[in-house]
């Protein structure tokens, strides 16, 4: 009979994860139960009914829960990452043309706190000259009505939040003009069709994601991973030892897609996108670990703070669980 400890991880089932869902990673003293779950889901299930013992969670939903309830602990693994200029939609007859046309302007977003909109909102306030309390934000469900926020959120009153109507969806808004943008982090289902009302704000989206990362060196974090606080507080070595386990489950995915014997992906020039990636990103382009994310989580953190989610300005060292800060040496 093992004598290793049960643990429930809720996580989207990535490349870089996969090895923990089929046990090719084994985390050391823990049997683990992988459930692969949508990560509106997860997340969802996570924030509000605490039903796991460890998962995914967006970076802001950690956040704000570290000046709401403090339930979680997380540890320094991001098993997403995205750039997010990408996510924002316009009205064709909104008059938006350039980032600058957004203030004074009704921009949904499926929850204000969400990860990506939270490093939307910061890019466009320095980079693009647009305030965070410039635009005024409708909240509610992308394709399905009824979304609300997970999160409590206490937000200044010079930020103006308020939902959509409960039978409504910004996607239908957005091609009705009752929206005039979008920034969500999935594609909005009238785009993907080609409805003549819906573009991207940003045409060609990938060379300005590009031109931002030479300029910042930051690829932005959306997801961590969290454990419960009370299971952490009576075994804190699960940490260390989780956190190792989503660093061996990465190396195994590093390897596999250098492989060009036979493709392992469904990308056709997947060796020219992986070239690319490192030549702009550098050979460990997804790094985990505090040390190599400094600056990117300290510009979130920043954000979180400018935009009312953060009570006060934290430190990239306030979030994780301390024992995943170093490493034994021999």
């Amino acid at each position: 009979m093992s004598k290793n400890v049960p643990i429930a991880l809720a996580c989207w089932d990535y490349d870089r994860t996969q090895p923990l869902a089929d046990g090719r990673v084994r985390p050391d003293g823990l049997d683990l139960t992988y459930l692969s779950l949508p990560i509106e889901e997860t997340f969802f299930r996570m924030i509000r009914h605490r039903e796991f013992d460890a998962a995914e969670m967006s970076l802001s939903s950690y956040v704000v829960s570290m000046f709401n309830d403090d339930n979680f602990v997380a540890i320094p693994a991001f098993p997403s990452r995205a750039f997010r200029h990408n996510a924002i939609y316009v009205n064709t007859a909104s008059g938006i043309e350039e980032p600058a046309d957004l203030v004074g302007k009704i921009v949904g977003v499926p929850e204000y706190q969400l990860t990506a909109n939270v490093w939307i909102r910061g890019i466009l306030a320095d980079r693009h000259g647009v305030p965070v309390d410039s635009v005024r934000y409708r909240t509610g469900g992308l394709h399905e009505p009824g979304r609300v926020e997970k999160a409590q959120l206490d937000l200044p009153p010079e930020i103006e939040v308020e939902p959509i109507p409960a039978h409504r969806t910004l996607a239908d808004m957005l091609v009705t003009g009752e929206i005039d943008a979008l920034c969500c982090p999935r594609i909005p289902r009238p785009f993907l069709a080609g409805a003549p009302e819906v573009a991207r704000l940003f045409p060609e989206p990938r060379p300005v994601e590009e031109r931002y990362l030479t300029d910042t060196g930051i690829f932005p974090i959306m997801h961590t991973v969290v454990l419960r606080r009370e299971l952490y507080e009576r075994r804190p070595w699960i940490a260390q030892s989780l956190f190792k386990a989503f660093q061996e489950a990465k190396r195994h995915t590093e390897e596999r897609l250098s492989e060009t014997a036979a493709a392992l992906f469904m990308l056709p020039w997947l060796y020219d996108d992986l070239d690319r990636a490192q030549r702009v990103l550098g050979k460990e382009f997804w790094p985990y670990g505090l040390a190599d994310n400094e600056t990117t989580l300290r510009t979130f953190l920043r954000y979180a703070h400018e935009q009312g989610l953060a009570k006060r300005q934290l430190e990239p060292a306030d979030l994780f669980a301390p024992e995943t800060y170093e490493a034994y040496l021999i």
